[in-house]
């Protein structure tokens, strides 16, 4: 086993077991810690906090770490197809781990935290990483994709303000519900037209030609699985805001229209 196969493999290991590690003790005792409620929700809530616990560390992890890596890695922007990044490699091997222990735990709480458009989205997300991982080819594009895990911790707060009953329109649920939109389409939506307007510009080029059919189909197939998931989520939560701030202004309206009638 060369280095990279042991870095990769190391890192994919220490990732899951952390993960899993996560689910099944570190959140339930730091979140009893940190938020009195988590003790009164129900055992199928306490499930799904604890994995959207897993998920916010892992989508600040990669996220961040994705962002250093897009700013400083010299070696996946000199080549986005062929550059082989031992970073964007640790990087990609902890999203793996994690990966591979939510669909385990998706898979054992399917009854509570079971989800169809997860498995979809987590099997396409592991084959295109298993090309990074083995062939090491598509560090920079791989590395880049992984950004899009920055919108995660703005979801899950919502429903973190949900299952601990804050009021719709209360101002932390409403900051967060903003929030969560524009992030969400700052780093899954706005990327679509210049990332696909890229792939275009690179068929028919020696170094698009040199990755094979299989990973030229895999690559671009897995990437639009994932766009047209990610196309459906905004359009969910944007309406979803839209509604929120609809019904605030109508509470708004009400509001006046009483205290003109009381003055």
């Amino acid at each position: 086993m060369d280095t990279n196969t042991k870095l990769v493999f190391n890192s994919v290991i220490t990732s899951f077991f952390t993960f899993q590690l996560l689910f099944y003790f570190i959140s339930f005792w730091f979140s009893a810690k940190v938020s009195p409620g988590f003790n009164r929700l129900s055992y199928e809530k306490k499930i799904e906090w604890n994995s959207r616990v897993g998920s916010t560390c892992h989508s600040l992890v990669v996220g961040l770490f994705g962002l250093y890596i897009l700013v400083f890695d010299e070696v996946a922007k000199a080549d986005p197809l062929w550059g082989d990044s031992s970073l964007v490699k640790v990087n990609i091997s902890i999203a793996t781990g994690y990966l591979i222990s939510d669909l385990l735990i998706l898979i054992l709480y399917w009854k509570v935290i079971g989800d169809k458009y997860f498995i979809i989205h987590h099997c396409a997300a592991l084959y295109a990483y298993y090309f990074v991982l083995s062939d090491g080819v598509l560090a920079y594009i791989g590395n880049f994709r992984l950004l899009a895990e920055l919108s995660s911790p703005f979801v899950n707060q919502r429903w973190f303000f949900e299952a601990l009953k804050y009021p719709k329109f209360s101002k932390a649920n409403v900051i967060n519900g903003i929030l969560m939109t524009v992030v969400f389409f700052i780093v899954r939506i706005v990327p679509i037209p210049p990332f696909y307007s890229y792939i275009y510009s690179l068929l028919g080029t020696e170094a698009y030609i040199r990755l094979g059919f299989l990973i030229q189909c895999s690559w671009i197939s897995t990437c639009v699985v994932l766009d047209v998931m990610n196309v459906m989520w905004m359009i969910k939560i944007t309406k979803g805001c839209i509604k929120v701030i609809s019904l605030i202004r109508q509470e708004k309206a009400k509001s006046s229209l009483q205290n003109g009638k009381l003055d």
